[in-house]
């Protein structure tokens, strides 16, 4: 059995610094000692007491490094933790606990799915820690991607291991480093995210509000319609960008800040991250104006925009694109598992195990022609070792089997097929909106039963998480020492 006092020390730090975080929501409150304000106050006390409380629970002398299995415990439980602490505002505002967790969560894991309606008269501090839960739960994603995950090799990410031995790809020499290079990016960009807002039109708090979530990939909106509630082309476009500029490596864009800007562009695959959405985009605005009559530059800047959202898994909206026909409904359904690149804050399948995927194939097929030839599978000029090309298959089929599972469980609760389908698979993908009427680009996740939300919650968590982070923690072998 894994050691604790490491873990207890680390999550302590976790909520006593996530408790610092509910006090921002305090400076749109209108009062601080009733409504929301008070709520904000009491749970940032009790979220900073159980904080403490941890850190007193163990006590060491000297400083610790901590084990990969203390790193898969530590990282399930924040991210199961956590939102429970966040959903306590939620709470005291009027949802039910449920309804909080749910919306924790999927904040958290910069889902997107929402329960809460009427976002329009809502309150400022709510609104702003909605958005504030996501920019959090952006930032802990990617350093989850780049330091975390090739740590405990789960999914194939052991392929981007920071700590290569290869010196010239070690981007900083300490993971304290690469923490403060993404900290600073991520802040700059949604500083900037944030003043092409203003700039294009939104009021300051609509553009803090809305330039965390863009940037995390969340999608949280303080409006019902989402981006259509601004009718403004010019912000689709930069919303697009900055959309995609979450779902980049930030490796990429830190070996860009320190001056290696060919790198950040012949990386593999950030080019074909860009040339898939540029190929959909034009396939899917092209078929709507020709079929639909719809003049191709608006054709063109709705595709873009939700193509865009749907793949970095954000899941802002302009419109409904279920009523663009048959062909964009299915597209958008295969999209939802597509996802970003690795090391950003978008979820999904990813764009590498596609790539690595298919250099696979390619491999097989030379094999059966030719038994006796070597064919290595390469990328980024360096060779894929089976157990990299193990990882990513492996997580394949368990996605694919909670997928099936997932919905099977919405089913038997009395979603509908398309509900249950289309919510599942959004919940692993972290993607947001499902398909449908009811939880759809214009519906909402409200008026399902309280039993699918638990179901849905736990999968986004298990998603974002990468399935094994969690699954390796029901087996006999981890908890033995």
């Amino acid at each position: 059995m894994p050691t604790l006092t490491p873990v207890f020390r680390v999550l302590g730090g976790l909520l006593i610094a996530f408790a610092a975080f509910m006090l921002a929501p305090l400076l749109v409150a209108p009062t601080l000692l009733t409504g929301s304000g008070a709520d904000f106050i009491l749970s940032a006390l009790a979220t900073a007491f159980c904080g403490l409380t941890l850190i007193a629970l163990s006590p060491t002398k000297r400083s610790f490094e901590l084990t990969r299995k203390q790193g898969f415990l530590i990282t399930a439980l924040a991210w199961t933790i956590l939102p429970a602490f966040g959903a306590m505002p939620l709470v005291g505002y009027g949802l039910s606990v449920t309804d909080g967790y749910f919306e924790a969560v999927s904040a958290m894991t910069t889902t997107g799915s929402t329960v809460m309606t009427g976002l329009d008269a809502a309150e400022a501090p709510i609104l702003l820690w909605r958005s504030l839960m996501q920019g959090i739960g952006g930032v802990g994603v990617i350093v989850l991607g780049i330091i975390m995950m090739p740590f405990l090799r789960v999914g194939g990410m052991q392929l981007f291991h920071t700590e290569s031995s290869d010196t010239s790809e070690k981007i900083v020499a300490k993971a304290f480093d690469l923490s403060i290079w993404i900290f600073g990016i991520y802040i700059f960009l949604t500083l900037l995210c944030a003043g092409i807002y203003r700039l294009l039109g939104m009021t300051w708090f609509d553009a803090i509000a809305h330039a965390m979530p863009t940037i995390s990939t969340g999608g949280f909106s303080t409006h019902d319609a989402s981006f259509g509630y601004f009718d403004s082309p010019a912000m689709l476009w930069a919303a697009a960008i900055f959309m995609i500029a979450g779902a980049l490596p930030f490796v990429a864009f830190i070996r860009a800040a320190r001056g290696k800007v060919r790198a950040m562009l012949t990386d593999i695959q950030l080019r074909g991250f860009l040339s898939f959405l540029l190929i959909v985009t034009l396939l899917v605005a092209v078929t709507r104006s020709v079929r639909s009559d719809v003049p191709f530059g608006e054709a063109l800047t709705h595709a873009a925009f939700n193509i865009v959202s749907v793949v970095t898994t954000t899941g802002f909206a302009s419109e409904d694109y279920q009523l663009w026909g048959p062909f964009a409904v299915g597209v958008f359904f295969i999209l939802t598992f597509v996802g970003g690149c690795s090391g950003s804050t978008a979820g999904g399948v990813k764009i590498y195990r596609f790539q690595i995927l298919g250099r696979i194939a390619v491999a097989h097929l030379s094999r059966i022609v030719s038994p006796n030839r070597v064919s290595p599978v390469l990328y980024h000029e360096r060779r894929v070792e089976d157990d990299v090309a193990f990882s990513i298959l492996a997580f394949l089929v368990v996605m694919l089997f909670a997928v099936i599972a997932s919905t099977f469980l919405l089913s038997w609760f009395g979603c509908d097929l398309v509900t249950a389908l289309t919510g599942s698979a959004q919940a692993f993908a972290n993607v947001g909106p499902g398909l449908g009427d009811v939880i759809g680009p214009a519906g909402n996740f409200s008026s399902l039963p309280d039993a699918a939300k638990w179901v849905l919650a736990f999968m986004m968590i298990l998603g974002r998480l990468e399935f094994f982070t969690i699954l390796v923690l029901l087996t006999p072998a981890y908890w033995r020492s």
